[in-house]
């Protein structure tokens, strides 16, 4: 519920005054004596949903949008008049839902939206305890990362400006976000760099992009797209109904900060190649969130305040919207291609292994591991096989990789490589084990 003050014009006192009681709205009158050109101030409360129409027949009658007009958020409002109001409002199509007011919104939307430097901060901080936490494989620090960064406010502005036709907060939030992502994967590769500089972090880039929460970041599937678009909708969703986008933000930012971090460690590693995968998931998400929360405001009916404009706006809203819409399915066929090839990297190495037992049974040997090395991503196709045995250290070990080459690349089908021609190397080590 809601607690809305507004300023009555000089003239236009008892015309807004019928207004409220035609509404059967409680309210309390002030006279205002500042020597302006308002003469009264009328408070009332509304439940949520009434907001915008009630708002909407007050300029009808004469209220300036540009007036001094307040909505507070009202814990707890005792009237029977108020109770019948809302059960009004809920049954009839004039009310809004659960949807806060366009004054509102565009009031939301501009405050989660931070000012330039402190998102500048804030941004730079978040994708450094991300990349410290990717490095550390610590999922506990790389949640952190998420918790400060102030990328929901951006997203949502951008949406909020579109569907409304606020170009200035339309513009102020597609310049953050490119801001944004460009500033956190700077900020990543040069404390990455350091950090490699330095020597703290002492490993090559293969040891590195085989950390688990990096490696995980790197071959991006489909389901990265249902995040980032559950991540978009949320915050639509939250930031419409008034309730807290906190939570939200975190799940968006798990969408963004992460990939962004693995760019960043890629450029300092020199093996921008590698995180290829890892650019498109940022790509991919940063869409995803725009397309799904311009697609819920839009659905929600929103519009701008002046009904001139609305069409247009529409109009605009919509087109943006296929524009994102026709990348994503670009882009999600290509995160297919990376799905499909996971699934037959998976296939892969469940049948060399099985080809490897089938070859190491037979002999007094005991298989330790194995261990796989793909060519570049995207194409992941398998280029050496290592197999690592035990023997008894007081015998001669079999030799065994002329007959693992061959059944190992028996189970190898095209089109999983590039070509059927294409062979995978096969080594053997051999450790003395009691």
């Amino acid at each position: 519920m809601r607690l809305v003050e507004v300023m009555v014009p000089a003239g236009k006192r008892e015309t807004v005054l019928d207004v409220l009681d035609d509404e059967e709205i409680d309210y309390a009158l002030t006279d205002e004596d500042s020597g302006r050109k308002y003469t009264a101030v009328v408070r009332f409360p509304l439940p949520v949903g009434a907001v915008e129409p009630v708002l909407e027949k007050l300029r009808e009658a004469g209220i300036e949008r540009d007036a001094y007009t307040v909505i507070i958020d009202a814990e707890t409002v005792i009237s029977k008049r108020f109770e019948r109001l809302t059960e009004r409002y809920e049954e009839s199509d004039e009310g809004d839902g659960d949807r806060i007011a366009r004054e509102e919104l565009v009031a939301r939307a501009e405050d989660l939206a931070p000012r330039l430097w402190t998102f500048i901060i804030m941004t730079s901080i978040s994708s450094i305890v991300a990349t410290a936490g990717l490095l550390l494989d610590s999922p506990a620090v790389v949640v952190g990362s998420m918790v400060i960064a102030p990328l929901i406010g951006p997203a949502m502005a951008t949406s909020v400006g579109s569907v409304l036709d606020e170009d200035e907060l339309f513009v102020r939030g597609v310049r953050l976000q490119v801001l944004g992502g460009v500033l956190a994967v700077a900020a990543a590769a040069v404390f990455s760099w350091l950090l490699k500089f330095s020597g703290a972090i002492p490993l090559t880039a293969g040891e590195v992009f085989a950390i688990g929460e990096v490696r995980e970041r790197l071959a991006p599937d489909v389901l990265s797209l249902a995040v980032a678009l559950g991540a978009g909708v949320a915050g639509a969703l939250s930031l419409s109904s008034g309730v807290s986008a906190a939570l939200v933000g975190v799940m968006i930012a798990a969408a963004l900060v992460p990939p962004t971090a693995v760019v960043g460690i890629g450029l300092a590693w020199g093996e921008p190649q590698t995180v290829l995968g890892a650019a498109v998931l940022v790509l991919v998400n940063f869409l995803s969130v725009n397309f799904a929360a311009l697609a819920v405001l839009s659905y929600q009916g929103y519009r701008p305040f002046q009904w001139f404009r609305q069409d247009e706006a529409t109009e605009s809203t919509w087109r943006r919207i296929a524009t994102i819409g026709v990348v994503l399915l670009v882009l999600s066929a290509f995160l297919g291609g990376v799905t499909f090839t996971t699934l037959q990297t998976s296939q892969f190495e469940d049948d060399t292994r099985d080809a490897i037992q089938n070859v190491t049974s037979g002999a007094d040997v005991r298989l330790l591991s194995i261990d796989y090395v793909y060519g570049d991503f995207p194409v992941r196709h398998p280029q050496q096989v290592t197999v690592t045995v035990g023997y008894p250290p007081t015998e001669t070990p079999p030799s065994l990789k002329s007959e693992l080459e061959r059944r190992i690349n028996a189970a190898y089908e095209p089109p999983f490589g590039l070509d059927g021609d294409h062979h995978v190397e096969v080594e053997v080590r051999y450790v003395a084990v009691e």
